[in-house]
């Protein structure tokens, strides 16, 4: 593993300021990287707005985006 100079001397300079070894730095980094992975993964996603109805009216076809396009700048209900 090659580990970027200038990033060796940054988390050298660090862990002799904060009275650390090199190696208790890298783990501290390690772990508060993968807790916020945690953190992000563990958010509650915003609920997505639903409209009520039922559901996809007659001949709208999801999987034909051609058709679908036509219907919506057609702007009528009767699809």
């Amino acid at each position: 593993m090659i580990v970027d100079d200038e990033l060796l001397r940054d988390v050298r300079q660090y862990a002799a300021e904060e009275g650390m070894t090199f190696t208790a730095v890298v783990h501290q980094a390690l772990r508060g990287l993968l807790a916020r992975r945690r953190r992000l993964a563990e958010q509650e996603r915003a609920p997505l707005p639903s409209f009520g109805g039922q559901g996809l009216q007659p001949g709208v076809d999801l999987d034909d985006s051609a058709a679908l396009l036509e219907l919506m700048e057609r702007g009528d209900d009767s699809a």
